[in-house]
């Protein structure tokens, strides 16, 4: 479907939409109390115009094809469907956004390629049946987390709720390359990584600027128990936490060698890059490309076929292409082996019809939300955030914007991806689902009743790569009522910090992804509405949500944790912090010969050194 012609027919829908919003004859009653920390606002309402349907996510229109069979055949392995592996081939992988640093000293800004040949203690389970659990989001609970490094892993039996030790597998060695020269890997390399983020010793006093907010900074020592055994002894942290820190895929993570620091100072410089991964950097330029050979003695072995060293492939080809199209078009002629980058369904139905041998991976994702600067008048007034959701028409949005591929249920701060946290919708209480309902007459009566008639205007300050003809479909919407928003687009790199400047002193705001509907370790989401937190850009500050967040972290028990956890996603959503939209599918497009893939992790780049080095192409299919 072209584009153009598809925003011109939506543009009609929504048009008519508003127009009958405009036209309605019902009348509703608003009352408010404000409460003593001008924050929370009760409201009473009638009837909506739009309920929420409640039911399973709708199908998408999409016709979407797995690239792993789930089959489980006469040997009883699911995997037997996926044929023999074969070794050789280049793997050729895009990105939207250059690499700009190789040192896990400064963090994920464009480097988690460093998976490559820096390994991490913990990876997916690559025996796991995806009909299990697939690892599309990035959560991995920790009963899925499978060892890389890590050979065993328990909490301490005298310390069970802050001690948490680590035995490596004995056997792995460092990529033949001086300085380190594939000696073998031992404790003492955990130690001093973590130690060198950390400021924890090894001559290292200060934590990484990048590290200082990261909930690893609550660990209080890493000491090597003897050759193969470390224990992180961690403070204000409970096990669930400490577990899922500890377990999910992070730079942080990352183990490097010592003499790679004692040789170079820093590991800025891409040539200086020696790690124990199935791949070896052999080239980068900037902003155009990179290229991983295979490291010949690496030392391990494909889990699901144990006689099998890897990797599978010889080389993987990354090449950096900011433009969407210019990717697609690669994918098309087979010039790329996958791409996810900006993939609407509009997309992906084209690309069907003219590539059906193209595998489309339809995959799990965040909702999309507008950020309040909740600290300050209008947004301060729960009456105000009601009205902007409930201007809102996001079942029509999701069934003609998105073609029916996204979910219109709104969320709260956890996914409802992740079962046994959050608050999913079809639970909330009918006078909370009708808070979330389109129901433009109400909207206009809790502004009158907030003190705003008339409305009142606004900016949406938004990062440029996002989906403007959203943004438009919501500044419609909420002009309906009476709420002018005036679209203000900024550079990825420049509109965080802004928002976290005092430059940001009112209005709306939309990142590259949203604070709620998270599809990561839940406890590392719920200190983003804490006073002072690095990403509360919308400057929430509640005591009774900090009272919930700290129950949660100084619980003991999975049990309880998860209590609070799902207090918080009630609290959020009654609270309105932000405005909810709808929850899209994201999309990945793998090509045919490309074998093993299945949309883990969104993308290969988080996890190269498991997919990359476990997938092989298979030239028959090319």
């Amino acid at each position: 479907m072209n584009k153009s012609k598809n925003w011109v027919f939506l543009a009609g829908i929504l048009i008519l939409s508003l127009v009958l919003a405009s036209c309605s004859s019902s009348t509703t009653t608003a009352t408010t109390s404000t409460s003593a920390t001008n924050l929370t606002t009760t409201t009473s309402q009638v009837s909506t115009t739009t309920p929420i349907s409640t039911t399973a996510p709708p199908t998408s229109t999409v016709t979407t094809t797995s690239a792993v069979s789930v089959t489980t055949t006469s040997t009883g392995n699911w995997w037997d469907s996926l044929g023999t592996p074969k070794y050789g081939g280049t793997m050729t992988l895009s990105q939207t956004i250059n690499f700009i640093t190789f040192d896990p000293y400064n963090g994920t800004a464009g480097n988690s390629i460093d998976f490559a040949w820096y390994e991490q203690m913990f990876t997916d389970d690559w025996t796991l049946n995806p009909s299990v659990y697939n690892y599309q989001i990035s959560f991995r609970p920790p009963d899925y987390a499978g060892g890389d490094l890590a050979a065993s892993w328990e909490f301490s039996p005298t310390d069970p709720t802050n001690t948490f030790i680590v035995t490596l597998k004995k056997g792995i060695y460092w990529q033949n390359i001086a300085p380190v020269n594939g000696r073998e890997l031992t404790s003492a390399d955990v130690v001093y990584s973590f130690d060198r983020n950390l400021g924890l010793g090894d001559g290292f006093t200060t934590i990484s600027p990048y590290w200082s907010s990261d909930p690893h900074s609550y660990i209080k020592s890493v000491t090597a128990l003897d050759e193969w055994t470390i224990s992180f002894t961690w403070a204000g942290m409970n096990p669930e936490s400490i577990a899922e820190d500890m377990q999910q895929a992070s730079i942080v993570n990352c183990i490097i060698p010592s003499e790679l620091v004692t040789s170079y100072g820093n590991l800025n410089n891409w040539h200086d890059q020696v790690g124990s991964g199935p791949f070896i950097l052999t080239d980068w330029v900037d902003s155009s490309s990179m290229v991983l050979a295979a490291n010949a003695n690496y030392w391990g072995t494909d889990e699901r076929y144990p006689q099998n060293k890897l990797p599978y492939v010889k080389q993987i080809n990354y090449l950096i292409i900011p433009s969407t199209p210019t990717a697609l078009a690669a994918m098309r002629v087979g010039k790329i082996d996958f791409d996810n980058s900006g993939l609407t369904p509009s997309i992906v139905d084209q690309t069907e019809k003219s590539n059906p041998e193209i595998n489309v991976i339809a995959t799990e994702n965040a909702v999309i939300d507008i950020l309040p600067k909740d600290s300050v008048a209008p947004f301060n007034n729960l009456n105000v955030r009601i009205a902007m959701q409930q201007a809102l028409n996001l079942p029509l949005i999701a069934s003609s914007y998105y073609l029916g591929t996204a979910n219109p249920m709104p969320q709260t701060l956890t996914s409802y991806y992740i079962t046994g946290w959050g608050f999913p919708y079809p639970e909330w209480p009918a006078d909370l689902q009708a808070e979330y309902a389109y129901n433009p007459t109400n909207a206009k009566a809790l502004l009158a009743a907030a003190g705003y008639p008339n409305g009142f205007n606004t900016t949406l300050y938004f990062d440029s790569t996002n989906d403007v003809d959203l943004l438009n479909i919501v500044q419609s919407y909420e002009a309906a009522i009476g709420i002018n928003i005036t679209l203000q687009p900024m550079l990825t790199a420049a509109i965080s910090p802004f928002l976290a400047s005092p430059q940001w002193n009112n209005g709306l705001a939309q990142r590259t992804t949203g604070l709620i509907g998270r599809i990561m370790a839940p406890l590392r989401v719920l200190p983003e509405f804490i006073p002072g937190n690095s990403v509360n850009f919308e400057d929430w500050n509640d005591p009774v949500y900090t009272n919930i967040y700290n129950e949660a972290m100084s619980a003991t028990t999975i049990t309880a944790i998860k209590q609070y956890v799902q207090q918080a996603n009630e609290y959020v959503a009654e609270q309105h912090i932000l405005i909810c939209l709808d929850t899209p599918t994201a999309y990945a497009l793998c090509q045919p010969w490309l074998i093993g893939y299945n949309g883990q992790n969104y993308a290969f780049s988080d996890l190269i050194q498991t997919y990359g080095a476990r997938c092989w192409i298979d030239p028959s299919k090319q």
